[in-house]
């Protein structure tokens, strides 16, 4: 459940910046039925509330050289406060982890890694990875295509 109510017109703005960041506010205003005044207010407080966290550009990992992604179970050696605060302050720090999870399961984080190729998987692997504070296992899963990469949340779920 949101923190504040959201009514149709903060759905579709969500929805429409979701989509196209880079709206003005003359152009979103436009899209979803509202003056420009009232539109503006509501996206300021969308992103006071902290609905909206920030904006960003998509981009083409491949374009960029960034072909090779990798799903990294990380298996913790022993379960202590401390351990697990150096491991995710050592995270913070490898910037080819693009996400990280707490877990459940037969693993105790899930990483995603975006590296140009195997080989510089293998150097983050040997030089980082397999350092990082308290892992006892770590298993490599090599993402060989995307299938769904989205961007968007779905919010037709959300009470309006």
């Amino acid at each position: 459940m949101p923190k504040i109510k959201l009514d149709k017109y903060d759905r579709k703005i969500l929805e429409a910046l979701q989509k196209k960041g880079r709206l003005s506010n003359i152009e979103l205003a436009e899209e979803i039925g509202l003056s420009p005044s009232p539109c503006l207010r509501r996206v300021r407080l969308l992103e006071e509330s902290g609905v909206i966290s920030g904006y960003a550009a998509n981009l083409d990992r491949n374009e960029l050289g960034l072909g090779l992604t990798v799903f990294v179970d990380v298996k913790m050696a022993h379960h202590s406060d401390e351990i697990a605060a150096e491991f995710r302050e050592a995270l913070l720090h490898i910037p080819e982890i693009i996400m990280a999870y707490l877990v459940s399961g037969e693993s105790d984080f899930l990483l995603q890694v975006t590296v140009p190729d195997l080989n510089a998987y293998e150097i983050l692997l040997t030089r980082k990875l397999l350092k990082l504070p308290g892992v006892n296992d770590i298993r490599s899963n090599f993402a060989i295509k995307p299938l769904k990469q989205q961007a968007t949340l779905p919010l037709d779920h959300l009470p309006v």
